[in-house]
């Protein structure tokens, strides 16, 4: 399962929700629902967007450990205080 990112311009809310690769979610209420969120007022036919995320880094397939890393894990240009 992966994170993307979806943003209704309806209600201005960005939401995170983790899912399989192959689905597809279209509407906010289709994303609410995935997200356990209440629809709050948002027609459910509300049109979302997927928004292009940062890739997660991924480690070895059978519960390996991770791998090594030489710098933060969200690259060197967020700004976060990494160490």
């Amino acid at each position: 399962m992966a994170i993307y990112e979806y943003h209704c311009e309806t209600n201005g809310r960005t939401v995170e929700v983790r899912h399989g690769m192959g689905e597809r979610l279209q509407t906010w209420g289709e994303l609410a629902e995935k997200a356990g969120l209440e629809v709050d007022g948002t027609p459910a036919d509300a049109p979302i967007e997927r928004l292009m995320s940062a890739g997660v880094p991924m480690t070895g397939g059978s519960g390996s450990s991770p791998a090594p890393q030489s710098g933060p894990p969200c690259g060197s240009a967020c700004g976060c205080d990494w160490n």
